[in-house]
């Protein structure tokens, strides 16, 4: 993955404008129960409607500054041998942090949220409506998540701070913030996720296996970890 254009500084002011309406409204609805059952379908498109307006926002300062899609992304796989590398990566780092995650998150752990899981359950879906729409949002989330965190913010910070280190961090604090709707517990694992996919970006030079990581684990999460025996 080339190094991404710096895009202005007032374009990325503006970003860091809209991330902070996001978590003002977030914490605003983190105190309640969670939407009600008939409420959901319109949330899980509020929320993919969202993804893909930020992607196409921050895709304009790219291209305006001379990027290109195919670059920042990591380009096409150019054989199958390295797409199913990019899967076995993708799957490794799947089991890796989820495996962090429900240690902070177990009973007695750091970061367990019982409250906190509830708005989450809320949350999944019930019917094999919003069950598919579920899943057309966290395929959007995989590929729009992962460019604007990971590809954008994290690359920009990088690039006018000269630390690779503050723009990791800088990239999951604002990926945390704005899931704050799901409560402060809640939005700090994801900051530490968020640490785990900006590693993996840096590391593989490309944004491919965490876009495949972050779409399964939302599939996995919402849905297909319940209906599989156990």
């Amino acid at each position: 993955m080339s190094e991404m254009p710096t895009v202005s500084k007032r374009h990325f002011l503006i970003f860091l404008a809209i991330a902070a309406a996001v978590t003002g409204v977030g914490f605003q609805q983190s105190g309640g129960t969670g939407p009600r059952k008939d409420q959901l379908i319109a949330v899980y498109v509020s929320a993919g409607v969202l993804d893909w307006l930020l992607f196409f926002y921050c895709w304009r300062g790219v291209r305006a500054a001379g990027g290109t899609l195919r670059h920042l992304i990591g380009g096409r796989w150019p054989t199958l041998r390295d797409f199913l590398k990019d899967l076995v990566v993708a799957a490794a780092f799947w089991v890796a942090a989820g495996g962090m995650l429900w240690w902070l998150s177990r009973p007695g752990g750091l970061l367990n949220t019982p409250h906190e899981s509830t708005i989450v359950a809320a949350l999944l879906p019930r019917t094999p409506l919003q069950i598919g729409v579920w899943i057309a949002v966290s395929l959007t989330a995989g590929f729009c998540e992962e460019f604007v965190f990971r590809g954008y913010v994290q690359r920009q910070l990088r690039a006018w701070s000269g630390n690779v280190l503050l723009g990791l961090a800088g990239q999951a604090l604002v990926f945390g913030a704005m899931h704050a709707y799901q409560g402060v517990k809640q939005a700090a694992l994801i900051v530490v996720y968020g640490l785990m996919f900006g590693a993996l970006a840096a590391w593989r030079k490309s944004l491919r296996p965490g876009m495949i990581a972050h779409a399964w684990e939302d599939v996995w999460s919402g849905w297909l970890s319940a209906i599989l025996p156990r």
